[in-house]
């Protein structure tokens, strides 16, 4: 049987951009390696979800593992609490937090989602109190974010967003998505969790010397994916082999430990633009030995295009391309490179352009591709496929397929 490597660069796909030439990023950065592999496999472009659609992180990559996530997705929430090592409970709630920064005039006008991509473990457990009976755990994880989980009796997921996912804006208004007494209640504490997340973290010391600094505050937890545990068939189960995931933030860690993929922590894993490529590759190769397919994630690509940053989205294509594609090419599995979503600099946001997919390995077929970006991709012998048609592809060339029929 063989064996292979799936790398998923979060937002890698990108839109011509006039300030450079109209070029992508990935058109732009100098990356050998990479086109190597696409000159040696068989390429092609990929929508995710489906053609028209914006993929969110996490139903991109429970779409990437195999699953339909129209079927099976339980809410954001669950996989960044499990990724956070949260163990949920029957009857938790759980959110994705985002620190954010809120005007200090009264307005509560919302001036940075990310609080400058600042968080901290203390800021965290400053907001692990109770609200009318229910406990709320915050555990932070990278840079801005925390996982939330909500336990106590009469909860429920169906409830609405207070992140408004946009600038210039307050927080929205926790309301019930269902006409129920338990969504009713869980909006209500919501809303109060995110009152006194604001009046905590205005008057934490962190933010006091942030003030000094003139940096931006993190004075105000925005929540959203409302999540519940839920069961679901194991990957290996499912598709016949064994699996492991590499990943510094922890919705993907979440999403592995959803699925049943043990996770594989790498010193130096971040989430972020200062992660150790090299030493996530290495870990990757040595954890072949052991398993058959190995799920690795790179975060910082989507970074830098919420941020806007055409150049840093390029050096970071070009560092993955040298730290980790490189010896990528020297192992004798099938390695597969792809992204999640496209996230333009020019859009700042998630966007429903089909990603670029190279599959590279013994036995494959190749095309006439010769380089690795968005529109050499187009032209590839894969044609344009779903997310979830993935890892039915790889399994048949690994050999761990399964006969349609007799």
């Amino acid at each position: 049987m063989g064996k292979a490597i799936l790398l998923v660069c979060d937002g890698l796909g990108d839109r011509p951009f006039a300030e450079r030439g109209g070029k992508t990023p990935l058109q732009v950065a100098k990356k050998p390696n990479w086109d190597v592999l696409a000159k040696e496999g068989i390429n092609g472009q990929m929508d995710v979800i489906s053609p028209g659609i914006v993929p969110g992180s996490d139903t991109a990559h429970l779409a990437l593992l195999g699953y339909d996530p129209f079927q099976c997705y339980p809410g954001r929430g669950t996989f960044e609490a499990l990724g956070a090592g949260i163990e949920l409970k029957e009857g938790d709630i759980a959110f994705r937090g985002n620190f954010a920064t809120v005007a200090e005039d009264g307005s509560m006008r919302i001036l940075d989602r990310r609080a400058g991509r600042f968080g901290s473990k203390a800021l965290a457990d400053a907001l692990n109190i109770e609200i009318n009976g229910v406990e709320v755990i915050v555990k932070h994880t990278v840079e801005h974010r925390c996982a939330v989980v909500f336990r106590g009796e009469g909860l429920s997921r169906f409830v609405s967003d207070v992140d408004p996912h946009e600038e210039g804006l307050p927080p929205r208004k926790c309301i019930p998505t269902r006409s129920e007494k338990n969504a009713e209640r869980t909006a209500r504490i919501v809303n109060e969790f995110v009152r006194r997340s604001h009046e905590i973290l205005s008057r934490h010391p962190e933010n006091e010397e942030r003030r000094r600094k003139g940096v931006p505050v993190a004075n105000i937890l925005l929540l959203r994916g409302a999540g519940a545990h839920e069961s679901v068939e194991p990957f290996q189960k499912r598709f016949g082999f064994k699996a492991c995931c590499i990943a510094g933030a922890s919705l993907y860690k979440g999403v592995a430990k959803f699925l049943g993929i043990p996770t594989i922590d790498v010193e130096g894993a971040t989430g972020n633009a200062n992660t150790n490529l090299k030493a996530k590759a290495e870990s990757a190769i040595e954890a072949l030995k052991t398993h058959d397919f190995v799920f690795i994630h790179v975060k910082a690509t989507d970074n830098f295009g919420h941020d806007g940053d055409f150049d840093g989205k390029v050096r970071m294509i070009e560092r993955i391309d040298a730290e980790m594609i490189s010896l990528f090419r020297e192992i004798d599995a099938y390695v597969v490179v792809t992204a999640d979503h496209s996230t333009p600099v020019s859009l700042r946001r998630h966007s429903a352009d089909p990603v670029p997919v190279v599959i590279c390995g013994d036995g494959v077929r190749t095309d006439t591709v010769k380089k690795f970006d968005e529109f050499a991709a187009a032209s590839g012998g894969l044609g344009r496929l779903r997310g979830r048609d993935l890892i039915p592809i790889l399994s048949d060339l690994m050999g761990f397929y399964k006969m349609f029929g007799t």
